[in-house]
């Protein structure tokens, strides 16, 4: 009973391992397309919680992923279960998406960052004309005032040799 048992448990372990590979299905997506389609997958699911122009929130972008490679979620369920039976090819079409993704990442940060120093810089030199038209402002309303103290002067200047004039 106890060698039954044994090959029994021996028979099931061995029987059951996966190295199923499937057929290759009529309509399979190439590598480089799968790739470029599990890239866009990734940033469709990863914009479904950020809000859209609209400010919406949760919308599923698959529908227009599977449209851009005119396919549909069938062909790609077929595809993607081919490619996993084959875990090295699979692994690096993964590896190569996920890479395209990080440069996409960082060429993104690059651009934000140079439009972030753009933006402060135009806010500095915006700050600095405001200066100099305060700066401005503030010389004009003195020119002003000195000008008026000046004809002030002058009109009480000649009030006063009108005064004298008349007097002789």
């Amino acid at each position: 009973m106890k060698h039954i048992f044994i090959i029994f448990c021996a028979v099931l372990i061995f029987s059951c391992t996966s190295n199923t590979i499937l057929e290759k299905p009529k309509d399979l997506i190439p590598k480089d397309s799968m790739q470029l389609l599990l890239q866009e997958m990734v940033i469709a699911g990863s914009a479904k919680f950020i809000k859209n122009k609209n400010l919406e929130k949760n919308i599923n972008y698959m529908p227009l992923v599977y449209q851009k490679f005119k396919i549909d979620s069938a062909r790609f369920q077929n595809s993607n279960l081919y490619y996993m039976s084959k875990i090295d090819m699979y692994q690096k079409i993964l590896e190569s998406a996920k890479e395209s993704i990080e440069k996409q990442g960082k060429l993104y940060k690059q651009k934000q960052t140079r439009l972030d120093s753009i933006k402060k810089d135009s806010i500095d030199k915006v700050r600095i004309l405001e200066r100099r038209l305060d700066s401005i402002k503030i010389i004009n309303d003195s020119l002003k005032q000195q000008s008026v103290k000046l004809l002030d002067t002058i009109n009480i200047n000649i009030l006063d040799k009108k005064e004298v004039l008349q007097r002789q």
